[in-house]
């Protein structure tokens, strides 16, 4: 069951599908939610902490369709091409993902900055948001530990430098079917290509994730998450 905190994301997510950011309203965000706006703010602190809180969950729910197509594919080449393909929708399908990966925010989004020094929030869960978004470049780096450690141990062995370059490549190129589509655009486009290029990259070499079977994520209306 949802919690009062992944309604209320979800209904300020919506709201910024029609509306920027400077126009969404925390009563009508709450209103929208079910909740009361006094649970809005125990939540969030405020309207900086719910755009801050909006961001990451953006990129957490990015990260963890990275670990649900690496848990779902098989050898090195699969579990890239759907990391890859994953890439493409997620920025297509969620603006704030888009936005953390490519560094292009427009004025519509929220781009919260990190309070200020000394300012620690109360409420502990508001802590880590309050750090402030990733940068695309730490972004790319979380998935591509994620990877690494998918196929970590796997026979035969990776090297994990060159399987982190390898993903990097993967990433990239999907990032560029993701602003510029194929011809044809459709997301499929991707997979085929990232195989062709991971199995003449150094480290790409055949393996089995033992993420396999790997369950996928809590799914949320309008927020990025596998489909």
């Amino acid at each position: 069951m949802p919690t009062a905190r992944d309604v209320l994301l979800d209904a300020a997510l919506s709201a910024l599908a029609t509306l920027p950011w400077t126009s969404v309203r925390m009563v009508d965000v709450a209103c929208a939610a079910g909740v009361s706006r006094q649970t809005l703010y125990n939540e969030f602190g405020g309207k900086d902490g719910l755009a801050r809180a909006l961001v990451h969950d953006a990129a957490d729910g990015y990260l963890a369709g990275v670990e649900w197509a690496l848990g779902s594919a098989g050898g090195t080449e699969d579990g890239l091409a759907a990391v890859a393909a994953w890439t493409v929708r997620a920025v297509r399908t969620n603006v704030l993902v888009k936005a953390l990966l490519t560094g292009c925010w427009s004025e519509r989004l929220p781009r919260p900055a990190p309070p200020a020094a000394g300012c620690a929030p109360p409420v502990p869960g508001r802590r880590r948001a309050d750090q402030g978004p990733p940068t695309p470049a730490e972004l790319l780096r979380r998935a591509g530990e994620r990877v690494v450690a998918a196929f970590d141990g796997g026979q035969p062995t990776h090297d994990p430098e060159a399987l982190a370059v390898t993903c990097e490549i993967a990433l990239r190129l999907a990032l560029s079917y993701a602003l510029v589509p194929a011809p044809s655009g459709a997301d499929g486009e991707t997979a085929p290509l990232v195989r062709h290029v991971v199995a003449g990259a150094p480290g790409a070499v055949s393996g089995t994730s033992p993420r396999a079977g790997a369950r996928s994520p809590r799914e949320s209306p309008g927020r990025s998450r596998p489909a």
